[in-house]
């Protein structure tokens, strides 16, 4: 099965990380989950969920994991301000590695510059970023571009969910 990279800091969307975690580990795939620094906690931004690194940004290989998953909230926004991070996102593009970013998560792959002429969706907020950035934004529950997976909210997790495991 495969092992899945999910890149967090503090102050993700709740559902977004654990509903998706779950349909992955149901379907015997292994989520790490890399942060800024190992075995450091974050919370998240409803206060429901506490999440521990598995392992840090700067000992993380994108070549050691079969997809990325980028929960939203205000996390990306915070990670894409580390190179680190950026960087690691954007090896998924340019190997063609699955990738699934919900609600904000977006925001690291305009910051990685992987998306003009993509197919994707995103929160309200950041549909514009989107569009500026040069991808084809849509406002729909799922968008699917080749390995790219994106959802626009929590109330679209059911769809971001199953087509992720499509791509899985």
């Amino acid at each position: 099965m495969s092992k899945i990279a999910c890149v967090l800091t503090s102050m993700f969307e709740d559902s977004e990380y654990t509903s998706p975690v779950e349909e992955y580990e149901k379907g015997g795939h292994e989520i790490i989950v890399i942060g800024p620094e190992a075995g450091k906690s974050f919370e998240g931004k409803n206060g429901e969920v506490k999440v521990s690194a598995d392992i840090a940004i700067e000992d993380a290989n994108p070549n050691d994991y079969d997809a990325l998953f980028i929960p939203g909230g205000f996390s990306p926004d915070i990670l894409r301000a580390d190179d680190r991070f950026v960087t690691f996102a954007k090896h998924f593009v340019l190997n063609d590695k699955p990738i699934f970013a919900i609600c904000h998560g977006p925001q690291l792959l305009i910051t990685a510059d992987v998306l003009k002429g993509r197919k994707v969706t995103g929160f309200k907020s950041i549909q514009v970023d989107l569009k500026l950035a040069g991808a084809n934004v849509f406002d729909e529950e799922v968008v699917v571009c080749g390995n790219l997976v994106t959802s626009r909210t929590p109330d679209d997790l059911p769809a971001f969910n199953r087509e992720s495991a499509k791509l899985l």
